[in-house]
């Protein structure tokens, strides 16, 4: 009986270049068109696992966790100082889905510093934020700005304790009046104090205590 052979059957060309294309696993650096370069993790052609990007029109890079093509879990974010070109840090903590999410410290262009809770790329929760004037507030956030329960420091110690809402003073509160020994308390509405009373608190001790003590009711 005779052997009948049949050609073997042979795929595209390209099908074996597709294979070799696809990104899984972890790969050296890749060029995107535009120039941006990403080394580190990839899953089903994404960036996925730890990786570090640079963005090739900032100078921007981000080294730390990916999931499916975008930044989701613990990262820092630095970019270029076109003085020093020294890489600055921006952001360091965690993302989701490519934007701060959790806790982080975000380090201001003018020196000041967000620490603290994030949502959706917001200050959003509880957070310290250090202010260029060497003021401080400590508290609640909500849509970036102060929102719900807060103290705010100034720099020469007087401090306000209280309400806050869209980042200004509202609801009950107190300010202590440090430099002069007095204390405020009553209600705020958008940083004005509408009603309260105002007390001597530590006048003894005071740097500058005004002129005449506040008479006991």
């Amino acid at each position: 009986m005779p052997i009948v052979k049949y050609p073997r059957a042979t795929e595209p060309l390209w099908h074996e270049w597709d294979r070799k294309a696809q990104k899984c696993g972890l790969r050296h650096t890749v060029y995107a068109v535009n120039g941006d370069q990403y080394t580190g993790e990839w899953l089903d052609n994404l960036k996925h696992g730890k990786g570090t990007q640079v963005w090739k029109c900032t100078g921007a890079i981000y080294s730390g966790d990916w999931k499916f093509g975008k930044r989701d879990g613990y990262g820092s974010y630095s970019i270029l100082d076109p003085v020093t070109k020294e890489y600055k840090k921006v952001y360091a903590g965690w993302w989701k889905n490519d934007k701060k999410c959790g806790y982080g410290v975000t380090f201001y262009p003018n020196g000041e510093r967000y620490d603290g809770e994030w949502s959706d790329g917001l200050r959003s929760g509880w957070g310290r934020m250090y202010y260029q004037d060497g003021s401080i507030y400590e508290g609640h956030w909500l849509e970036d700005r102060p929102g719900g329960q807060g103290m705010l420091r100034l720099p020469n110690e007087n401090r306000y304790e209280g309400g806050w809402k869209d980042g200004k003073k509202h609801g009950p509160g107190k300010f202590f009046y440090l430099d002069k020994g007095q204390l405020f308390e009553g209600t705020w509405a958008a940083d004005i104090p509408k009603c309260g009373i105002l007390i001597d608190f530590g006048r003894v001790k005071a740097p500058a205590p005004t002129q005449y003590p506040i008479p006991k009711v």
